[in-house]
Order: C-alpha cells, then sequence, then structure tokens
C-alpha cells in the first residue's frame, strides 16, 4: 500500500506531490528527499501537517514507518533544513547577502526556531528553564550566607575548577552590576588576574592590571596563607 502525500520545505517554491509505500521508514523516506528538497538528510526535521497544512505533529523516530507514523493520503510533509546547507546550493559568494528582519522570521512556521518552539526545546524547553533559574537562586543564596563571613583585608586563596590555586588578600565584597549575587573581589599577589579592579569602566577596588579577579564566596576560602616565596615556588616544581 502507497501513501500519496505533498512534500513541502522552504527550499521548494511548489509542493512536490509524492507517493511512497506506506511500509516506508523516515530514515529511507529522508534519503529519498535529498534530492528533492536540496538537503542532507542528517539535519532534516519532518513535520506532518493535515491537508489544511496545519500543524499535527513532528517525526522524530527515523526507525517509523510512514504508517505507524500516522502519514495517511492527502497530508503534507513539510522538510525543515536544521543545518541550513542545500545539496543543490551554488557558491554564493556573487550574490547579495540577504537576512531576514527578526520580526518576520519569528512569524514563520517553517523555520527552525517555530520547530524548536512546537517541540520545547532549548529556550522554549519550560521546565529546564525554570529549574536553571531555580539553580541559580541557590547559587545566589548561598553567595550571599557565605559571604557575610568574609571581610575586606583578609589573606585568602582562591579554587576554582580547572585553574591553579591562587592567593592574595579580599578587596572587595558586595554586589556588582556584570552579574546577579554578591561577588568577592581578589587582590592577587601575582599577576593572575584578569583586570584591575574595574569591569566594563566601573571600579570595585584598586590593585595593579592582572592582580585582581572577581570570584564567588563559595570558590574563598580564609585563613593564613602568606605570599609564597620563591623558594616555595621552587620546592613545587
Amino acid at each position: 500500500m502507497a501513501v500519496n502525500i505533498s512534500i513541502t520545505s522552504s527550499t521548494l517554491p511548489f509542493p512536490s506531490e509524492k507517493h511512497f509505500p506506506a511500509s516506508t521508514t523516515l530514515m529511507e523516506l529522508k534519503k529519498k528527499l535529498e534530492l528533492i528538497v536540496g538537503a542532507s538528510c542528517d539535519t532534516m526535521m519532518l513535520e506532518l501537517r493535515d491537508k489544511d497544512n496545519a500543524f499535527v505533529a513532528a517525526l522524530n523516530d527515523d526507525t517509523a514507518t510512514l504508517e505507524s507514523a500516522g502519514v495517511r493520503d492527502g497530508m503534507v510533509l513539510h522538510v525543515i533544513d536544521t543545518g541550513n546547507n542545500s545539496l543543490l546550493a551554488t557558491d554564493d559568494s556573487m550574490v547579495e547577502k540577504f537576512e531576514l528582519p527578526d520580526d518576520v522570521y519569528e512569524k514563520r512556521t517553517d523555520s527552525v526556531r517555530a520547530w524548536k518552539q512546537r517541540e520545547g526545546l532549548g529556550r522554549f524547553n519550560a521546565s529546564a528553564q525554570g529549574a536553571n533559574k531555580e539553580k541559580e537562586q541557590q547559587i545566589i543564596e548561598e553567595s550571599e550566607k557565605v559571604a557575610a563571613n568574609l571581610k575586606i583585608g583578609q589573606r585568602c586563596q582562591t579554587k576554582l575548577a580547572n585553574q591553579p590555586e591562587k592567593r592574595g588578600k579580599i578587596a572587595f565584597v558586595g554586589k556588582t552590576h556584570f552579574k546577579p549575587g554578591v561577588w568577592v573581589g581578589v587582590h592577587y599577589d601575582e599577576p593572575l588576574g584578569r583586570n584591575d579592579g574595574t569591569v566594563d569602566g566601573q571600579r570595585y577596588f584598586e590593585c595593579p592590571d592582572k592582580y585582581g579577579g572577581f570570584v564567588r564566596p563559595q570558590d574563598v576560602q580564609v585563613g593564613d596563607f602568606p605570599e609564597l616565596s620563591i623558594d616555595d615556588e621552587m620546592d613545587e616544581i
């Protein structure tokens, strides 16, 4: 048994009427569609639409057959190329570039953004976004608790992932303009920092260039951490 469907894509000026065996898998179909829509099967996203071109479902299981995926006669199969690269494209170096305004792109139903929104992916995944915000809020609250015990002038060392331990003294404790929550400004003993206590033109503390840095209070350990002498550094080698 075969099904008659319309193939549409942003790369096609008009729908293409095709018929395929109902037992065809979606991956087999994608390979057949490469020469029709000019997109690689690896970057294709398929949408099933009804006869009125209204969205029905995203076809994500490449092992499913047309029949099991619910594809019926007269329906529309819309192809989205997530790679934005057409196999039929020619060298566009001589062609004037065209950028679609964001408000126009937002209204399109055949874009990758529209597909992600329908599928709840990326920034459209409400549960993931909510979890990220909750985690960020927990970090901010913990920072405020730890920062309450930190004082300017205390000797300290910082320990960040994939970075060596750095020693110095606390030069700032408080909120900043560049990120939410409480931050600790450290005047390092050596030029291992990223600034001079200034970020985006706003000064938080004084120190020579490359001797300053900002870290979360959780990454600061205060105590008797004297400056490392040359002999200490040689012992570590």
